[in-house]
C-alpha cells in the first residue's frame, strides 16, 4: 500500500531533499542537542528538564534519544528513588513533537517518520511500565508529546497555568501517545469528546478530569521539588502524601465546578455512538448549543482523523498500554503515506478544511485514504504481539 501511494507523491525538487536530510541530521546530532534536555540527579531523585522554551520544550528525537536511557538507568540504580520530569520557560510542561518536520521527513521517504513515531512511544511505554515512582510538573502547555510524557506516570502534578488538549484531529492526524489508552478510561465519555473535538482543560479542571492526579499552585512548584528531593528512600505511598499536602493547601479555583460538568450528560450521550455518521447525526437532533457548537467544532476536523481517532479509542479500551502504542505505531506510519493527511498536517493554518482533500462531514463521504488507513491498521492477519515484538 505504502509503496502504491507514494509513487503519486509529485517528485521533490532536490533542494527541498537536501534540507529535509540536513534537518535530520540537526536533530539527531547529539553534540547540537546536549543543552535540550538536562538531565541531572539530587539526592535520590533522578531530574529531567526539558529546554527548549523557545518552541515550548516541543519534543524531537534526539531529546527522546537522551531520556530513555537515562530513565532506564535509573529504573535500575539503587540509589535512584523517584524521577521528576518538568519543563523550563514557565509558559510550558511540553507542548508537543515537532510533526513539520517529520511530516516534511515522510515526502522523501526518510526514516525520521520511523525512528521518531517508534523511539516515542518506546519512551511511552517506559514511563508507563517505570518502577520507580515517576512525577511529571505539568505547569503550562501540555499537548501531544507532552502528554505522552506525563500521563502514563505515577502522578501528574497540575497548576493554574496547565492547558491541556489532544489536539490532532484538526491537523491530520490522531491522538497518539498512548491517548487509545488513557482517554477511553477516563470517566464517561470525556475521553472520546476530547479526542474528536480537540477540546481545551485548563488548570485545576485538567485535574477533575482525571488527567493530572494533583492540583499545585505554581508558585509552590519549586519548593515540592525540594521536598520530594528530600524525602528519604521515598515510596510511592510517602510521595503521595507529599503531594496530597500541597494539593488541599491550594485554594485556586477549590471552588469552581468543572467546566464539563453541565453537558456531562449530553457529552455521554451524543458521544457514545459507534461510528462518526451516528455521532453528527446524534448532534443534530439534539440542536442544543451545546450540541451545535460541537457539530461546528467537528465540521473543521479532518473526516478521515474522525473516524481513525474514534475506532482508536474503542479498541484502545480493551488493549493494555502496550498494544495500543503497537496499534498507533502502525497508525503512524499509515498516517505518514496518506496524501490527505500530510497535506492537512503541513497546511499552516490546519484547522481549515483546504480544497478538494475534504469532504464535508455531515454529507457522511470519506476519502478513499480513510479505508487504505482502517484496513492497514485493524485488518493485518499479524498480531498485536507479533507487531509487539518486531515494535520493541
Amino acid at each position: 500500500m505504502a509503496a502504491r501511494v507514494l509513487r503519486r507523491l509529485p517528485r521533490l525538487k532536490p533542494l527541498n531533499r537536501l534540507q529535509v536530510i540536513l534537518q535530520h541530521l540537526k536533530m539527531s546530532k547529539h553534540t547540537d542537542s546536549t543543552t535540550e534536555v538536562l538531565l541531572e540527579k539530587r539526592g535520590g531523585a533522578g531530574i529531567i528538564t526539558l529546554n527548549r522554551p523557545k518552541v515550548l520544550n516541543a519534543l524531537n528525537l534526539s531529546m527522546i534519544r537522551q531520556i530513555y536511557p537515562q530513565i532506564k538507568t535509573w529504573e535500575q540504580d539503587p540509589e535512584t528513588f523517584l524521577i521528576i520530569i518538568k519543563g523550563t520557560g514557565g509558559k510550558a510542561f511540553c507542548a508537543g513533537g515537532d510533526i513539520r518536520t517529520i511530516a516534511d521527513a515522510g515526502k522523501v521517504g526518510d526514516r525520521l517518520t520511523q525512528d521518531f513515531f517508534r523511539e516515542e512511544y518506546t519512551l511511552n511505554n517506559a514511563i508507563g511500565t517505570c518502577k520507580k515512582p515517576y512525577v511529571a510538573l505539568i505547569d503550562g502547555v501540555t499537548m501531544g508529546g507532552g502528554v505522552g510524557l506525563s500521563v502514563h506516570g505515577h502522578f501528574r502534578v497540575a497548576t493554574e497555568k496547565t492547558l491541556f488538549a489532544m489536539p490532532e484531529t484538526a491537523i491530520g492526524l490522531f491522538p497518539d501517545v498512548g491517548g487509545g489508552y488513557f482517554l477511553p478510561r477516563l470517566s464517561g465519555k470525556i475521553g472520546y469528546y476530547l479526542a474528536l473535538t480537540g477540546f481545551r482543560l485548563k488548570g485545576r479542571d485538567v485535574q477533575k478530569a482525571g488527567i493530572a492526579t494533583h492540583f499545585v499552585d505554581s508558585e509552590k512548584l519549586p519548593t515540592l521539588e525540594e521536598d520530594l528531593i528530600a524525602l528519604k528512600s521515598p515510596s510511592t505511598e510517602s510521595i503521595a502524601d507529599l503531594l496530597n499536602s500541597y494539593h488541599v493547601k491550594s485554594k485556586i479555583d477549590q471552588e469552581k465546578e468543572f467546566i464539563l460538568d453541565e453537558h456531562m450528560e449530553k457529552i455521554n450521550s451524543l458521544f457514545s455512538a459507534n461510528n462518526m455518521e451516528e455521532i453528527v447525526k446524534k448532534l443534530k437532533q439534539d440542536g442544543s448549543a451545546f450540541a451545535i457548537k460541537q457539530l461546528e467544532t467537528i465540521n473543521k476536523m479532518s473526516p478521515t482523523s474522525l473516524k481513525m481517532a474514534l475506532r482508536q479509542l474503542r479498541e484502545g479500551a480493551s488493549m493494555s498500554l502496550q498494544e495500543v502504542l503497537t496499534m498507533e505505531y502502525r497508525l503512524s506510519q499509515a498516517c505518514m503515506v496518506s496524501e490527505e493527511l500530510r497535506a492537512l498536517a503541513l497546511s499552516r493554518r490546519g484547522r481549515r478544511v483546504r480544497g478538494h482533500l475534504f469532504y464535508k462531514l455531515h454529507q457522511g463521504l470519506f476519502s478513499a485514504s480513510c479505508w487504505r488507513i482502517c484496513c492497514f491498521l485493524f485488518s493485518s492477519s499479524m498480531s498485536l504481539y507479533a507487531t509487539l515484538r518486531r515494535f520493541y
